[in-house]
């Protein structure tokens, strides 16, 4: 799962149809209206929900659905989907490229629900087996109609897969945080200079 070098486009193509192919890792813990199992199917699993209001309006609104489809919510310089003509759509694979700590991995989930409407736009995706962790993430933009706010939100189910993720568990963690960090700021940039 980790490289010395990032990997080339031939090879990302070559894990997203080896990820096709593959089995759902787990089955399906949450939906895209952020209603999640019971606390018992979350045993082993860390439970992460954040959330960052990215201003008011449906132009706002329009300039973050623009920016999840263009896969902006990953470009983050140490994150990327490495396969960006990837489609917000079920069944899609996004391949996630992320370098740390002088390595790169590649982390391949399955999109298992999508919306689109006047008020919400995101998915969900879960892990495949060629992911380093296993559980699945919500990422959603919302406008409230009542306030006119534009909202964006980010959750996540995981719980280490590789004997490297479990053995760096504070490490593997802290990335996650990060992640959600980066991410949030990413998004608010997008939307204001758009």
């Amino acid at each position: 799962m980790f490289m010395l070098r990032r990997p080339t486009e031939v090879q990302v193509a070559r894990r997203v149809e080896e990820a096709r192919r593959s089995r759902p890792r787990i089955a399906v813990l949450m939906s895209i209206d952020g209603q999640g199992p019971d606390v018992d199917v979350r045993v082993g699993f860390a439970h992460d929900r954040t959330e960052s209001r990215l201003g008011e309006g449906t132009d706002i609104f329009d300039k973050a659905k623009r920016a999840f489809a263009e896969w902006v919510h990953f470009d983050l310089g140490w994150v990327r989907v490495a396969n960006p003509d990837a489609r917000i759509a079920v069944g899609a694979i996004v391949a996630v490229e992320v370098r740390s700590l002088g390595l790169w991995s590649l982390n391949l989930s399955r999109i298992v629900e999508t919306v689109d409407t006047k008020e919400r736009f995101g998915f969900v995706y879960s892990t495949t087996e060629m992911h380093l962790e296993q559980g699945e993430e919500r990422f959603l933009v919302r406008f409230d109609a009542a306030s006119g706010g534009v909202w964006y939100e980010l959750e996540a189910l995981s719980k280490p897969w590789s004997l490297l993720a479990t053995m760096g568990y504070p490490v593997t963690r802290a990335f996650q945080h990060r992640f959600a960090r980066d991410s949030h700021r990413r998004m608010a940039e997008a939307v204001r200079n758009a």
